[in-house]
């Protein structure tokens, strides 16, 4: 019993995150795996109460459980973020009177710093992907938008042709994550390689049935999906990363975002700037790129303070 009512108000808040919240499908797989989890370990455990009529003791024993799994401090704080979401929305829908998450902490995460690709790093990639062969322009515009306008992997993979300047405009629109749009302006040599991209792009369009479905994205593909995939992407990176002698597992769509953060805040632009071009929805996300200014400021203080050389 507790089963089948577990599985129905799991559906409920789904069905609330995507019509009222706007979840992307992985969102939402993300949040039924979680609390499907969360849901057979209570049932195991007390078969009458389950998820739904869980108790604060309960649910600290499932957050025990899955440290004994040996998981991921950062996976367990996504789940307990999970149920909290699920008894928030449990609680405005009246079939609850308590938060029995409230008084659960979550494992104590300390996000490291990324390893950030130097400017020299990017000019030698972009340099890497020079060439006159479609494939070549192609791999060179992809590689300028995920630096230039800090593309996640999804979304340039993704992108559709909607999404690009229009007339005088000189700035993506971009669904990110939560199915939300963020304008992202691109610089010159991003705009040169996209129009250089679309002279071409037409020879990398399927011939077939699939031709209507890949027409639609900036970045085709003969596949079943019709765009880019991110396999392929990363394989793209990782011959250009060889190119540029820069070892290829530092060669990421994501390490190109973080440096695009980087520089960024390296060269003076605001921090809340940067979270709207990232499409960051808390800005203490934000935050893990300032350890760019913190250094240079450290610098700066050794090099100019009068007592420096006295400490």
């Amino acid at each position: 019993m507790s089963v089948r009512m577990d599985f129905r108000r799991i559906d409920a808040f789904l069905e609330m995150m995507s019509a009222s919240r706007g979840a992307s499908q992985h969102t939402l797989d993300a949040y039924r795996r979680d609390l499907s989890d969360a849901s057979e370990f209570l049932c195991g455990h007390n078969v009458e109460k389950g998820l739904v009529l869980a108790d604060g003791e309960a649910l600290s024993a499932y957050m025990k459980d899955l440290t004994s799994r040996g998981l991921a401090k950062s996976t367990s704080a996504r789940r307990l973020s999970s149920l909290k979401s699920f008894f928030k929305f449990e609680l405005e829908e009246g079939e609850r009177e308590d938060d029995p998450t409230s008084r659960i902490d979550g494992p104590q995460i300390i996000r490291n710093v990324p390893d950030v690709l130097s400017k020299e790093d990017v000019a030698a990639l972009i340099t890497a992907a020079q060439g006159d062969t479609p494939t070549d322009i192609r791999d060179r515009c992809i590689l300028e938008l995920l630096y230039s306008a800090g593309l996640r992997a999804s979304e340039a993979c993704e992108l559709p042709l909607s999404s690009l300047p229009r007339g005088k405009d000189t700035a993506l629109i971009i669904r990110g994550k939560g199915e939300k749009d963020r304008i992202t302006p691109l610089g010159k040599p991003a705009r040169d390689a996209l129009a250089q991209w679309l002279s071409v792009r037409e020879a990398f369009l399927p011939k077939n049935a699939a031709r209507k479905i890949a027409e639609k994205f900036v970045f085709p593909s003969r596949g079943k999906t019709g765009h880019f995939t991110r396999r392929r992407l990363a394989q793209v990176l990782e011959e250009l990363a060889l190119k540029a002698n820069i070892p290829a597992k530092r060669v990421t769509p994501h390490a190109l975002r973080h440096a695009f953060a980087t520089h960024l805040l390296s060269g003076g632009a605001d921090l809340r700037a940067v979270q709207m071009l990232l499409g960051h929805a808390d800005i203490s996300t934000t935050q893990i790129y300032t350890h760019v200014m913190t250094d240079e400021l450290q610098k700066l203080l050794e090099l100019a303070h009068p007592m420096s050389d006295h400490r």
